[in-house]
């Protein structure tokens, strides 16, 4: 019984820490979703993930978003949300969590150019 224990509670733990990393990564991508469009303003790709994490839940706890870009090219965008998983299994010390998008930012282009 104590062994069958053990393995529900690491399964179930294995599952909040996917979990968790499937949050930081939608953040991630929402937060480049937003900073990428044209003319966004200084500060909506933060906006958005946070946004997007208040409402996941806990499943990523102490997070924190940082997003880059665009630079002096204005070419790319990046989004990192970073954070701990819920913790299910007391003790037991558990990798922090690290997601990265990218993304190129809008432009108009002339008709018949690249």
């Amino acid at each position: 019984m104590p062994a069958i224990l053990v393995l529900l509670f690491a399964s179930i733990q294995t599952a909040a820490w996917f979990i968790a990393r499937a949050t930081a990564l939608h953040a991630a991508q929402a937060a480049v979703s937003a900073q990428r469009t044209y003319r966004a303003e200084e500060g909506a790709g933060v906006e958005r993930a946070e946004d997007f994490l208040n409402r996941a839940g806990d499943w990523l706890a102490s997070w924190e978003v940082t997003v880059t870009g665009p630079g002096p090219g204005g070419e790319r965008v990046s989004a990192t949300v970073t954070g701990h998983p819920l913790r299910v299994v007391p003790l037991v010390p558990l990798p922090g969590i690290s997601e990265t998008a990218f993304g190129t930012v809008e432009r108009f282009t002339e008709a018949g150019s690249p």
